[in-house]
């Protein structure tokens, strides 16, 4: 989930940092690319850097970093910037990415320790990954609309997949405690806002020689962060402006419901008419319920001409100033959509990332209180 938490940022944010030259090698060759286009978001410890490189033929590219440095791990997007696969660095080893953009998780990525590793682990799983992909493309295009299934049928056979993958995954865990790629698949299937507990279990099970890796750091962070917006918890303050210059803080809204919702303008389920947000907003009145939309849009002056042709005047942040990043980081949120309603106390009542839930929550606690 931190990975779609980088996704997230990586339209947001590219920060610059001078240091010691380091060189880092990737090279691709990718089958199914639609998009020629490839991002490469090169992390640090303190800094990142964004740059796109276009495939000298269907699917293949190379790319050299020595400029910045050093760099942990890149993470490649493809088919503009919707998909991502991490590749972990050493400096001075080339990585080889070599796969179908439709079977991600089954991605070839060699070179370096932690690569090999976790692509060795994951060709031992690999039927239970096609099939988790084959399910999950089945469950896409029905919502969609282009393919008739048995909903319910493949919603279970899904969940099972989901369950035996992350049951090997934690036994993977516990028999190598000692190595950097269990950390990785502690990040990328157990960090979960809402449920941190076999998060702590297993961070607790790790040999202490790797407390010093960066994403041990971040996974005992991440699990401090949870615990901020869990539900119950006092709601945490913010001070932000919103497109039109006005100043929003979480006091705003106080002595009544407040619906906080993160979006993005590239997130397909974020579209507020699937949140029921737009419903919401015109049935009940400010003084009960009000609205703060978060959006990942840092092109200010945009929304504002798209938002004069909507009969609704929106309560918006965007990401001038990193506003929406900070926010992203203070509410500990990993995936779009995300939604927050805090009541009347400042107490997070709900979260969720559901329209329905959204709406049939807010109707069982706001009409309620007319009757």
């Amino acid at each position: 989930m931190i990975k779609q938490y980088i996704l997230i940022i990586i339209g947001c944010i590219t920060l610059f940092s001078c240091g010691e030259s380091d060189t880092y090698r990737i090279q691709g060759k990718v089958t199914n690319l639609e998009d020629q286009t490839v991002y490469v978001f090169f992390q640090g410890d303190n800094f990142n850097k964004v740059e796109s490189v276009e495939c000298d033929k269907p699917g293949q590219f190379s790319i050299t970093q020595n400029q910045f440095g050093p760099f942990h791990s890149a993470t490649l997007l493809f088919e503009n910037k919707t998909i991502w696969v991490t590749v972990y660095l050493e400096e001075g080893q080339k990585i080889t990415v070599t796969g179908d953009v439709e079977y991600l998780a089954l991605m070839q990525i060699k070179g370096g320790k932690i690569n090999n590793e976790l692509t060795a682990f994951r060709k031992k799983i690999g039927s239970l990954l096609r099939e988790q992909a084959d399910l999950s493309h089945s469950l896409n295009l029905y919502i969609s609309g282009e393919n008739f299934i048995d909903e319910n049928d493949v919603t279970a056979r899904l969940a099972n997949v989901n369950h035996q993958i992350s049951e090997q995954v934690f036994a993977y865990i516990q028999v190598n405690p000692d190595k950097e790629a269990s950390v990785v698949l502690l990040e990328e299937y157990f960090a979960d806002p809402d449920d941190t507990r076999k998060l702590n279990e297993l961070l607790a099970v790790l040999d202490p020689r790797l407390r010093n890796f960066y994403l041990v750091k971040e996974m005992e962070q991440f699990s401090e962060r949870a615990k901020r917006t869990a539900l119950g918890a006092e709601a945490p303050e913010f001070s932000v402006k919103n497109i039109y210059g006005k100043p929003v803080s979480l006091d705003s809204f106080s002595e009544r419901y407040l619906l906080l919702t993160f979006t993005a303008p590239w997130c397909d389920m974020c579209q507020t008419e699937n949140l029921y947000l737009d419903e919401i907003i015109q049935k009940y009145p400010k003084e009960q319920l009000d609205m703060l939309l978060v959006s990942l849009d840092d092109d200010m002056e945009g929304v504002k001409e798209v938002l004069k042709k909507d009969s609704i005047q929106w309560n918006l942040v965007t990401d001038s100033a990193r506003q929406a990043t900070m926010l992203l980081e203070l509410y500990n949120v990993s995936a779009l959509p995300r939604s927050f309603l805090i009541d009347e106390q400042g107490k997070i009542v709900l979260k969720t990332e559901n329209g329905t839930e959204i709406k049939q929550t807010i109707e069982k606690l706001l009409d309620e209180e007319k009757e």
